[in-house]
């Protein structure tokens, strides 16, 4: 075990890779560190579906031989990172959330998982998600919700669907992990547990060997504890794949390039005066403060009034949800003797009302709808908003009928890239979230002004009181 004085539970994907780089630590350390949070842990937070310890131990002790012997791949090489539980790894179980598949095996490997594994870095096993994706809030009748660690006297919403990727990182039990996002689901388990979270674009990263939801929304995407380790897990697994064919048409850019050029004279958008009602008073805060900070660093912000609502951007991609999920899983939750989740059943039911000329209506009105936004935001490089309304509820408050996703669909509607950062706490102790989306294709964009604000701030540095 590790004889440093360095501590890696809280430590940063890149403040890691220094460490193995310099010899301060090792992926050893690092791994055993991980599983030993597990260990003490996820009884009571419950993020991961299975543990890959026997594995893990021996990738790390591989890794550390390959890195001594000068046969180091690059900078997350040894670093331990959780996967979503519907990213397929040939050979082992991959659930999807569902209890109906509690033994399905992966024909595949999922290309975001292999781009990984090239890096160097360790699978360390598979975390909870909202069945088959689908729901906002983190919950999860049959195989289990996540607790949120903000909070281990009241069991609060984790943010769905990537729940168990946000407990993991949040507790200290992996120091990051891929989730998926058709409406918000890397950005709502970002935001409730006080982490950066990137939204990547349509077509960016390869949903192959993903189980889908929403062909059409689908994306991939890192949930970190910094802006820098985010760019550097999206770096991995973004680009071309022939596995998946919509992806070659688009290239793969440094993300690096221009990250550390600072905000001086960009120009943000935010939201109305109309569109913060319904925000609670500590986000708004929060998200002012959070503007007040760019401001300062030399960046002009301007409200803007949307095209449309963002309650009416959340109706259109709810709909293509709806017809494309129940494509996709309708089959299950048409069978009643099948143990699927009440709260979910009745979802992916409704796409089976949705008739063929209203799923390409909510095509077209999505393509309609783009074209309006990029008319009022040619001027911008970016729109800021809260990712959420409010932090973490309590789980006894949770309407299943509702989402948590109403700032957070619309970047999936109108195929942007976008990237959630902590902006503050709560009174009650609880983080609160900055969501800062771009065009399409400009993942850069969004970690640069990230990157820019973290360095201005210590959110990002909090974490929950554990020990």
């Amino acid at each position: 075990m590790n004889q440093s004085n360095l501590d890696p539970t809280f430590m940063t994907v890149h403040a890691l890779s220094a460490a193995i780089a310099d010899g301060s630590l090792t992926s050893v350390d690092i791994v055993e560190c991980c599983l030993r949070r597990i260990a003490d842990y996820d009884g009571k937070l419950h993020a991961f579906v299975e543990v890959y310890g026997d594995e893990a131990r021996l990738a790390a002790k591989a890794a550390d031989q390959a890195i001594r012997s000068g046969h180091r791949l690059g900078p997350l090489h040894g670093i331990p990172i959780a996967l979503k539980d519907i990213i397929d790894m040939e050979g082992r179980v991959t659930t999807g959330g569902s209890k109906a598949w509690t033994d399905r095996v992966s024909p595949t490997t999922a290309t975001v998982a292999q781009r990984l594994i090239n890096a160097g870095m360790i699978v360390i096993g598979k975390t909870h998600s909202v069945e088959f994706a689908m729901g906002g809030w983190g919950t999860n009748t049959h195989m289990g919700t996540p607790w949120n660690p903000w909070d281990l006297e009241t069991a609060r919403t984790p943010g769905g669907s990537s729940s168990g990727s946000g407990v993991a990182v949040a507790s200290g039990m992996a120091p990051a992990a891929i989730g998926t996002d058709t409406g918000g689901s890397v950005r709502l388990p970002a935001s409730y547990c006080g982490l950066a979270g990137l939204k990547t674009t349509v077509e960016r990263v390869s949903l192959h060997g993903v189980l889908p939801l929403s062909e059409t929304l689908d994306t991939p995407g890192p949930m970190t504890r910094s802006v820098e380790d985010a760019a550097m897990i999206y770096d991995a697994i973004q680009g071309p794949d022939p596995l998946w064919p919509a992806t070659l048409a688009h290239h793969a850019p440094n993300p690096f390039e221009h990250m550390r050029k600072g905000v001086n004279g960009l120009r943000l958008a935010t939201i109305s005066a109309t569109e913060r009602r319904g925000v609670d008073a500590p986000t708004l805060a929060a998200f002012d403060a959070a503007q007040d900070v760019l401001r300062d660093l030399g960046a002009t912000t301007t409200e803007i009034e949307m095209p449309r609502s963002f309650v009416d951007f959340a109706g259109i991609a709810g709909r293509i949800i709806g017809a494309e999920g129940y494509r996709n899983v309708g089959h299950l939750a048409d069978d009643p003797d099948l143990p699927l989740d009440p709260n979910v059943r009745p979802r992916i039911a409704l796409g089976r009302d949705i008739r063929a000329h209203e799923y390409l209506d909510a095509l077209t009105e999505k393509e309609a709808v783009k074209a309006e936004f990029a008319e009022v935001f040619m001027d911008f490089d970016a729109l800021l908003l809260p990712s959420t309304e409010t932090p973490a509820i309590p789980l006894d408050q949770v309407d299943e009928g509702g989402t948590p996703a109403r700032f957070t669909r619309a970047g999936n509607c109108l195929d942007l890239c976008a990237l959630s950062v902590p902006n503050g706490v709560s009174p009650d102790g609880l983080p609160t979230s900055l969501q800062i989306a771009c065009r399409g294709y400009d993942e850069a964009m969004a970690l640069r002004i990230g990157w820019a604000y973290e360095q201005a701030t210590n959110w990002h540095n909090k974490h929950p009181a554990m020990d």
